[in-house]
């Protein structure tokens, strides 16, 4: 039996998306031991009540989140670079599964735009050149 795909982005359909993500990200090998050093057991439904305010805010533009995503991540004890990429593997899944083509590009280029700047925001140093280039040496 085949699952029917989401055709709009609602309230309910980013709740769902959000709780069979994070599902996901717990048992994960990589990213379940960050987030579960990052949040008790008993502070995940409101971990994903804040996923569901962010995602509600830049889906359908409601407000529901304020926040401070970069100061939060920059307190997550053993965030690196790598994790971004399996976070952002792991959404796409998700959110492939979940919705109809057009409404999962459009998570996926948000969560991609959302990955890429908090990356910039806490591993980029002023004079570091970019991700995968070497700095020129001096002639």
């Amino acid at each position: 039996m085949t699952q029917n795909r989401f055709e709009t982005v609602t309230e309910d359909t980013i709740a769902i998306l959000i709780d069979a993500f994070y599902g996901r990200v717990r048992r994960h090998p990589t990213l379940g031991p960050v987030f579960e050093a990052a949040i008790a057991d008993n502070e995940w439904p409101e971990h994903l009540a804040t996923m569901q305010r962010f995602w509600s805010s830049v889906m359908l533009s409601s407000g529901r989140y304020s926040g401070n995503p970069v100061a939060v991540h920059r307190a997550v004890e053993g965030i690196e670079r790598s994790l971004f990429a399996e976070w952002l593997a792991l959404f796409t899944l998700t959110a492939s599964e979940l919705f109809e083509a057009g409404p999962a590009s459009e998570f996926i280029t948000k969560a991609q735009r959302i990955a890429s700047s908090l990356q910039l925001a806490l591993f980029h140093r002023l004079g570091d050149p970019p991700e995968g280039l070497a700095r020129k040496s001096a002639a």
